[in-house]
């Protein structure tokens, strides 16, 4: 097909895609996005569920970790991704601190994400006083996605960025937080950085998509950070992640050749400027040596 061909308008994906694809065993296509740019390439590419993730934090707003990111800066890369968008099912990360402290905090929250940014779902982290959190929203009317395994709002507590549930023990308690998240009604979850093993056990029991990231390949589907696929972000790469691309070092090298050129005096060119006429061009040499304006006033002096 050529390059220029239309592409065929798909359908938007609804939560009653997502469960279909599941009950398929048609594997789900998920990525992070956090702008207009990076959306439009979800979107191209045919992805069925854009994250704005609180990674964002990190790869796009340059903090140390995802703690730090506000409602309000989430609120905006999500706005800004959805505008990108018109197929891909839209999730919003609640960022730490938005939702924890009680159910009317959250819903208040979720609302913010669909009503402001158009988020078609949330997602928050862990279990435990988030299962209640999740059932909240959920029971207000909002879609909820859970995440559990590695949650980075909470890495501190769970010993840094590392993989989750590598003894019985601590398997269970992610299996718990799983299937409680389930029961509270959420449509899909995250697993994040859990054995494949874990993974293979726990999926007979749920009835909901699974997205995986870093959770061996049982899972219903995937999700990267868009910034990690392609190559973008230069900070440290998890494990799980595979690299699609290396977009970081062609934006270096474009940027690092235009800079050439601009010290080099061979950019611009004649052919990145305008033109005047010539008659303006002698009308315009006129006036300033004559110090009068092109129009017959005098400058003052």
């Amino acid at each position: 097909m050529s390059a220029h061909a239309p592409v065929a308008k798909r359908p938007s994906v609804s939560l009653s895609t997502l469960a279909e694809k599941k009950a398929l065993g048609e594997p789900i296509v998920m990525v992070t996005a956090y702008d207009y740019p990076s959306a439009q390439v979800a979107e191209t590419a045919g992805v069925d569920m854009v994250l704005v993730g609180d990674s964002a934090a990190m790869t796009v707003l340059g903090y140390p970790s995802t703690v730090p990111v506000s409602t309000d800066e989430m609120l905006m890369l999500a706005a800004a991704a959805r505008r990108g968008l018109t197929t891909p099912f839209l999730v919003g990360d609640l960022p730490f601190g938005s939702y924890e402290a009680s159910d009317e905090q959250a819903i208040a929250t979720a609302q913010r994400f669909v009503k402001e940014a158009g988020c078609d779902a949330v997602k928050l982290e862990r279990g435990g006083s988030s299962v209640d959190r999740a059932a909240a929203i959920v029971g207000a009317g909002i879609p909820v996605m859970g995440h559990v395994g590695l949650t980075p709002q909470t890495a501190t507590a769970l010993g840094g960025y590392r993989s989750q549930g590598r003894t019985a023990e601590r398997a269970m308690e992610v299996v718990e937080d799983a299937l409680a998240l389930q029961e509270a009604g959420c449509f899909a979850i995250v697993f994040e950085a859990v054995p494949s093993q874990l993974t293979e056990m726990l999926m007979p029991q749920v009835e909901i998509p699974v997205i995986g990231i870093g959770a061996g390949p049982a899972t219903d589907g995937q999700v990267l950070v868009f910034h990690d696929l392609l190559g973008i972000y230069d900070g440290h790469a998890a494990r799980f992640v595979k690299r699609y691309g290396d977009i970081r070092e062609s934006m270096v090298q474009g940027v690092e050749a235009y800079a050439a050129d601009v010290r080099d005096r061979r950019y611009p060119e004649p052919a990145h400027g305008y033109d005047m006429a010539p008659d303006e061009v002698e009308r315009l040499r006129g006036a300033l040596s004559s110090g009068a304006s092109p129009r017959g006033a005098r400058r003052p002096a």
